[in-house]
This record gives structure tokens, sequence and C-alpha cells, in this order.
């Protein structure tokens, strides 16, 4: 076989002849060098294309590891938190407990400290004011439910708080008046003689009697019947052996015809405190106790007192 090329030029034809051995092995390098460098060139165009996919793939399953790690980081956090948050709600339900159990406190010490109704409302938010708060920054804000549950117990123990503050200086109080207030007996005997109109035991006339007279033994000890100060430790006309004591709420004690005196002026003596022995000096008739209360100057009857508890 062979081939003759043709040009457009002055030149003639030329013929390539196939049968010779030597032009067939030229063409068949020609032609596999061609194959070869297509080859390449498909080759770095398929590696260009696919280094930039691989590099982005590897990049994708990176932040695809990355994403796992905090999602796995997260989920241990929100465990975590919810655990706090139990941990506080079961304390939560502590402090209800005790805020409960302070109400109950409260209640009893109302009753224990025999107020009247209406004295102290245990119920009754008490008064409070104060200038408005200035805002803060921002801060950490709990849970809705938990935090309004943490606010209205802050505000219920603040709330108990000032209502036991006032119960105990209310309590407190009443202690300081009841050790105040003459009550029960000077000393142990019976009532022989009370207070008002009474005949005269020397005369037989009327007369008024300003106190009780409390039969007793000789040397039977008189006590005090109410917190106070010795003013006078002597004797006077008609009461023989005598101790009065200022209790310094308006009252005034008299214990007279006492055989012994052991309170001495200006001495400070509580409840129960012995203040002098059971006797019959001054105008007597026998050993007893005349015991006699004043109010703001005025003698009242003492019965009422000697019959009252603390």
């Amino acid at each position: 076989m062979q081939i003759i090329l043709v040009s457009r030029g002055q030149k003639g034809p030329k013929t390539l002849d196939l049968s010779c051995r030597r032009l067939r092995c030229k063409m068949a390098a020609f032609a596999l060098a061609g194959v070869l460098g297509i080859a390449c060139v498909g080759a770095v165009v398929a590696l260009a294309v696919a280094s930039p996919r691989g590099r982005a793939l590897g990049h994708i399953q990176g932040l695809q590891q990355q994403v796992g790690d905090q999602d796995a980081q997260v989920a241990q956090i929100r465990r975590d938190a919810q655990r706090d948050l139990d941990a506080l709600a079961v304390k939560l339900g502590q402090l209800q407990a005790q805020s409960i159990r302070l109400n109950a406190l409260g209640e009893r010490l109302t009753q224990v400290g025999k107020l009247d109704a209406g004295e102290f409302d245990f119920d009754e938010m008490p008064g409070q004011g104060g200038p408005e708060p200035t805002a803060g920054g921002d801060a950490y804000t709990l849970p809705g439910s938990l935090d309004r549950g943490i606010d209205r117990l802050s505000g219920q123990f603040d709330t108990q708080q000032v209502q036991l503050e006032a119960l105990s200086d209310m309590l407190m109080d009443r202690r300081i008046e009841s050790s105040l207030r003459p009550t029960g007996m000077p000393v142990n005997g019976y009532i022989s003689s009370y207070f008002g109109g009474r005949p005269d035991p020397f005369s037989g006339h009327s007369a008024r009697h300003t106190g009780i007279d409390i039969a007793a033994p000789t040397g039977t000890p008189v006590t005090a019947v109410a917190e106070g100060m010795v003013t006078f430790a002597g004797q006077r006309s008609g009461y023989g052996d005598v101790v009065e004591i200022d209790h310094g709420n308006g009252y005034m004690t008299r214990y007279a015809h006492n055989s012994v005196i052991v309170a001495t002026p200006g001495e400070r003596v509580r409840v129960g405190d012995v203040i002098a022995k059971a006797g019959s000096t001054g105008r007597s008739t026998g050993s007893h106790v005349h015991f006699e209360v004043w109010y703001h100057d005025q003698v009242v009857n003492p019965l009422a007192f000697v019959r009252s508890h603390r």
C-alpha cells in the first residue's frame, strides 16, 4: 500500500510506501508517542482536578469529627447541668420543708406566749420598704420554675426571720412584764382576812382593810411576788417590820408584820427571793403576813394577784 501526499505548493506529490518496514516503525513510534502524550495530559488533568476535591473531602471529614466531639461535650454538659438542677430541686424541697417547720414553730410560740388573737398574725407579711435598688449588670439566670421557687423561698425566710424576731421581742417583753407584775402568794399559808371593809380585830368597829392577811407560822419565809427594787425595809407604825418593793411599772408591794427582815433597801430582788420571815410585829393578833398591792399610788385588791399564775 502506498500513500501519496499532494501539496498545494510547487513541489510535486510525495509518496509513502507502507510496505517499507522502516516507515511503518516510524509511524508506529509517532502514534505511540501521541497516545502517551494524550495519556500524560489526561493524568495531569485528573490529578489537578482530584487533588482539591480530596483535600476538601478530608477537611469535611475533620469538621465532622470536631462536630461529633462537640456534640458529645454538649451532651455531657447537659447531663451535668441536669444533675445540678436535680440537686437544687431536692435542696429547694428541703428548704421548703424547713420553712413549714419554722411556720409551725412560730405558731407554737404564739400559742405558748399566750398572745391575744390578732396581736401577732404569723401569716401576715410584715411591713417593709426602702429605696429602689440600682440596676446591675447581666447575671447568670436559673430556669424559670427553679428561680421563682428559690426567690419565693428566700422571701419566706426573710419574712419568717422578721416575724420570729418580732415574736421573740414580744415574748421577751411579755416575760419582763410578767416578772414585774405581782403574781402569786408571798408566803405559804391561807387567807385569814380579805381586802375591804371588816370589823377591826382590836376595837370591833368597822374599818377598811387595805390588804389581805395570810396566816403562816412564825419564821415562814416571805418571798417577793415580782421582780423589783427594795425601797424600804424597817418599821412603820401599825405595820411592824415592813418590806416594800417598787417593781418599776407602777406597781408597789408591801409585806408587813414580819419577825425578821432579810432584804435591804436598794437591793434588787427577783421573783421567789426571800425578803423576810413571817411574824406578828406591829398591830397584830397573831403570826401572819399583811400583803398590800399599790398601783400608781392607789391601793388595790391583792386577791386577783395572789390567785393568778405565771
